[in-house]
Parts: structure tokens; sequence; C-alpha cells
């Protein structure tokens, strides 16, 4: 299998194909994918999904997959490298990274909102015609309409994350979940009684509120999250247990490694290595 590399942090391309571009491919970066014209079927980590015009596809470092095209094909490819996505200043997103890698097990277009439709076209359009007319300071518009595509992905995937969300959530329910996200290190902020509080709601109806909206309770969703997050520290940074001990809120690291067992039925340092040789073998 080809493994390919990219020698800068950033890189937009345009493709148009009536084969296979992408055929028996793994990166080492995120590679976004928007497709401006044709349809065919990306296959995933062996997951197929289908895309025609519009489709955004979202591809994390060492997926595996390939492109099989039905119809002539036009690509907007932005790849970026991980360390892109850890160095730049995100403001209020927190754990962008681990958003990101949440796109592996969704395989498909991660474009669910409807408003954002019409901003993903705009951006498009904008990169296309960086590309084909360069004119002067257009590396920086370039960080600019990648940053809002990256932005655009992270806050699709945020929302497809809470597996049974009701198709006709309101506004209230996606604030309580980024308000969760936004906190997820502190974990006086993430009691039930101070969400509630927070929202102006009883604790009561805020738990049958969450519920109905999401198919789980919002204790569950938050200890959910927060695993999301460990695990991604664990397979994707330098981090020490003890730092993640801190940055969570954990008492210590007995607290956090009992926490953990709960799901995964071994310690920290147990699935960081079993995931570390299962990623070496691949």
């Amino acid at each position: 299998m080809k493994r390919e590399n990219i020698d800068q942090l950033l890189k937009v391309e345009y493709h148009e194909t009536e084969n296979c571009p992408l055929k028996g491919n793994q990166f080492s970066f995120f590679q976004i994918i928007y497709v401006i014209a044709g349809k065919g079927s990306f296959i995933i980590n062996n997951n197929i999904a289908s895309y025609s015009k519009g489709s955004l596809i979202l591809l994390t470092p060492e997926d595996k997959h390939h492109l099989e095209v039905e119809e002539k094909t036009e690509l907007l490819l932005v790849k970026f490298s991980e360390r892109y996505v850890k160095d730049y200043k995100w403001n209020s997103i927190d754990s962008i990274g681990c958003l990101l890698y949440g796109a592996s097990y969704l395989s498909g277009c991660i474009l669910q909102n409807k408003s954002d439709v019409v901003l993903v076209e705009s951006i498009v359009d904008s990169l296309l015609h960086g590309i084909r007319h360069p004119d002067i300071y257009q590396e920086e518009l370039t960080l600019h309409y990648v940053n809002a595509l990256i932005v655009i992905a992270a806050r699709n995937i945020s929302k497809m994350r809470v597996e049974h969300i009701a198709t006709n959530t309101d506004k209230r329910i996606v604030d309580i979940i980024n308000y969760i996200q936004g906190n997820i290190h502190d974990p006086t902020l993430l009691k039930v009684s101070v969400i509630a509080r927070e929202f102006g709601l009883s604790e009561t109806y805020l738990g049958s509120y969450f519920k109905n909206q999401c198919g789980e309770t919002i204790t569950h969703y938050i200890l959910n999250y927060k695993l999301r997050l460990i695990e991604h520290r664990l397979l994707f940074s330098d981090m020490r247990i003890n730092e993640i001990v801190t940055e969570f809120g954990f008492s210590d690291e007995s607290h956090l490694n009992k926490f953990f067992k709960k799901k995964h039925q071994m310690s920290l340092t147990e699935f960081k290595k079993r995931k570390s040789s299962i990623k070496s073998v691949v």
C-alpha cells in the first residue's frame, strides 16, 4: 500500500479524474475532500460510503481508503498535518484534533448542517479561485479559508458524535453539548446541578430533556466524551498519564485508571501499549 507524506503543513489541490486517484493509499496527514462534481464511492477502513456533488469527506492519518469512480469526478483536496492542527490557536474550540479523529468512524459525508452547505460551497469557490488566479497574499487568504473549513468540519462532527440526537433538535441542546465539551476538563462545572442552573432548568427537566433529545443520559454522554478525549491523548499525543490526570481533574492516577477500566477492562498503560503495537503492525 502506497503511503503519502506532505512536505509542508498545508496544501490545497484540485483533481479531475475518470479513474481512481486515491486507490490503495494511506496518508500521514488529514485530508478534507470536497466533491465538486461526479459520483462514486469511498471505501474507508472497509466501510463503503457513496459520494456525489457537495459531499465533504474527512480522512484522518492512517486511514486506509480508496476511491471508486462511477462518473467523471472533480475534487478539491485540502491536506494538513497533525502538527498544523496541534499548533494552531483555535480559541474556544477544545481538543479539535480529537473531534477530527472522530471522523474515522463516520466514514462518509460529514456535512450535516444545511446552513453549512452554502458556507462550504463559498469557501471551496474561493480556494479554487486562488489556485487558478494566484495573487499577492494568496497564502494568507488560503490559510483563513482552510481554517474556516476545518472549523465547519469540527462543528458537524461534534454534533454527529451524539449518536442518537433528534433530527428536529433545538438550539438549546446544542448549546448544552457545547457547554459540556468546552468545560470537560473541570468536573465542578459538569455536575448536573451546575449545568441545570447555567441553563435555567431544573435537574429533573434537564435529565429528561437531554435523554429525549440525545437518546442517552447526560451523565452517560459526559463520561463517554471524556473517555474519547483520554483515548485520543493516549493514542495521538506524548502526554504522560500524570499530565492527563491533571488535565481532566482526577484526584490521582489510581482514580483515572479505575474510571478508564470500567469501559476498557485494562489500565491506561496497557491500552496505550496494545494500540501502539496494533498501529505498528498495520
